[in-house]
């Protein structure tokens, strides 16, 4: 669940609008290296052989991770208590986008060792990583296929890839408080399970962030909206787009814009939506001037 928490087995939240079948804002890990070399030397586990000729998975040939997966399963089926054995065809099975399978090996390493937490991390990123999958390939046959069946498979996988957020990210929390950050991505799958109020209970813990306000705030701002509470979100939300102490990043504040216009137009305040105009029309041309800069 891609604020980066430490490590870099870890998953990193990000602030990034996602449309539909994007998934929401999570973003999967980058995994540890792989190697094609067999398992066959007598005291050496899966991960030494790896660190000793590793290639980078992104690299790696589609050929050569089929051998090596073929190479664990066949040596965790003689030696089953091998836990880096296990993380390595795991991670190899992430990688390759099957996480029905990683979900299975690391369940099975976990009945063994039921106190790594390495594992149970990894773990919880398969878990999440089929339920997205699951998501995308639902909203892709909707894309193409408009019935009631698919739109309610549709929405009951939008229901199941936000619960599993919100079952990891409670208990990622519950382990470790210090991850607050990870109350961004809670809150958001909180907003997507229509859970409003404790969305904002749950933002309003670290509103006081500096490097996380913008982004709960637009929460905030986006659950009273949904809540019908208009006034009270247009404060959120001017808090991400207008406040000069702490400037919300760029994309963020167009965001709260868009909204601030939306809303001021239906409640038909013409001042302020002349004012929340002009805001945007200088962000959006701040925005392209940083875009053409880049190129």
């Amino acid at each position: 669940m891609s604020s980066a928490t430490e490590g870099t087995s870890q998953p990193v939240i990000t602030s990034s609008q996602a449309g539909r079948g994007e998934g929401g804002r999570w973003r999967q890990v980058r995994f540890e290296e792989l190697s094609s070399v067999p398992i066959n030397e007598p005291g050496t586990t899966a991960r030494q052989e790896a660190k000793a000729s590793a290639k980078p998975v992104e690299n790696a040939q589609p050929k050569l991770r089929l051998e090596r997966r073929q190479q664990l399963e066949h040596h965790l089926k003689k030696s089953p208590t091998d836990l880096d054995g296990y993380m390595e065809l795991g991670r190899i099975y992430r990688a390759d986008d099957r996480p029905l399978e990683a979900k299975r090996i690391f369940e099975q390493a976990r009945q063994i060792f039921p106190d790594e937490q390495e594992l149970l991390w990894e773990y919880e990123e398969a878990v999440l990583a089929r339920s997205l999958q699951q998501y995308r390939e639902v909203s892709d046959l909707a894309a193409r296929l408009d019935t009631l069946e698919t739109e309610r498979e549709l929405k009951r996988s939008q229901n199941d890839w936000a619960r599993r957020r919100i079952e990891v990210c409670r208990a990622r929390l519950n382990r470790d408080p210090n991850l607050y950050q990870l109350n961004i991505a809670l809150a958001e799958a909180m907003h997507d399970a229509e859970m409003y109020e404790d969305a904002i209970t749950t933002v309003d813990m670290i509103l006081n962030r500096d490097d996380l306000s913008a982004v709960a705030y637009l929460i905030k701002g986006r659950c009273l909206l949904a809540s019908g509470n208009d006034l009270q979100a247009m404060v959120a939300l001017r808090a991400v787009a207008l406040r000069r102490a702490v400037v919300a990043p760029l994309k963020t504040r167009i965001i709260a814009l868009k909204l601030l216009c939306e809303t001021a137009e239906k409640l038909g305040v013409a001042l302020t939506l002349k004012k929340y105009r002009q805001h945007l029309a200088q962000a959006e041309q701040e925005l392209a001037q940083h875009v053409a800069s880049r190129k």
